[in-house]
């Protein structure tokens, strides 16, 4: 988030003015790699434009009790879903989806009710997951690979396979799936000229290529249909 320009860091500010109690200028800084002066600014300026910041002399900021930009409301259990969603999500091995629902969750909370603020504080201090405690990250793309599916564009990676083959390819991202350690990517391979499957841990290396590819007429459980009558004959069908 650093350098993020003053109109975006302005709404960023607003946010965590939102799902915090209260904030110093100095995480304020910190978070959006700016002077504490140049926060002291963007908060006359949040003052100005008529959102109520209340300031408490050597503490913080936070907004004025009952105030709510935008005014969505979530259930106890609502809010304690999310909660509990990002301690899992917190423990995955992607960076990239990490970081993301970190932000995402923060511009959630910033809507919650004070009370609802109280509670949710309360609950992240008694979650503890023990499955990836050291919180290893083994990969860093998945985010780029789910616009890539989205957008129908065309990427180019360096892929290092587990016997340690390195090989470039040129790749129709087409689907995702998480086993119990790893995300896979499932994509049209243009060096093979046929589907295959990535791990994305492997994946060296991304290159967002400036072309679309068309879009494949296949439902992700007609693929694995195919896979499985490929892969997995029925016992009348022996292996040829």
């Amino acid at each position: 988030m650093n350098n993020k320009p003053r109109i975006s860091r302005l709404t960023a500010i607003i946010t965590q003015l939102q799902s915090k109690k209260i904030v110093t200028a100095t995480y304020l800084a910190e978070k959006f790699g700016v002077s504490v002066r140049t926060i002291y600014r963007d908060i006359r300026t949040i003052e100005d434009s008529g959102i109520p910041v209340y300031t408490e002399e050597g503490k913080g900021y936070s907004l004025l009790e009952g105030y709510y930009l935008p005014p969505v409301m979530f259930t106890e259990e609502e809010a304690n879903a999310l909660i509990t969603a990002a301690y899992l999500i917190g423990k995955n091995k992607d960076q990239s989806l990490v970081e993301n629902y970190e932000n995402a969750i923060t511009k959630i909370k910033s809507v919650f009710r004070k009370q609802q603020q109280q509670k949710s504080e309360l609950l992240e201090q008694r979650i503890e997951f023990r499955y990836n405690p050291e919180k290893a990250t083994t990969s860093k793309n998945l985010i780029t690979l789910q616009t890539a599916i989205t957008d129908f564009k065309l990427i180019k990676i360096k892929y290092n396979s587990l016997e340690n083959n390195l090989t470039k390819r040129i790749i129709e991202p087409f689907a995702l799936y998480s086993t119990n350690e790893n995300w896979l990517l499932i994509a049209f391979c243009r060096l093979r000229n046929d589907f295959r499957v990535f791990r994305i841990d492997l994946i060296d290396q991304i290159e967002n290529l400036d072309s679309n590819f068309t879009p494949h007429e296949m439902t992700l459980k007609e693929y694995f249909d195919i896979c499985r009558a490929k892969y997995y004959p029925t016992p009348d069908t022996p292996l040829t």
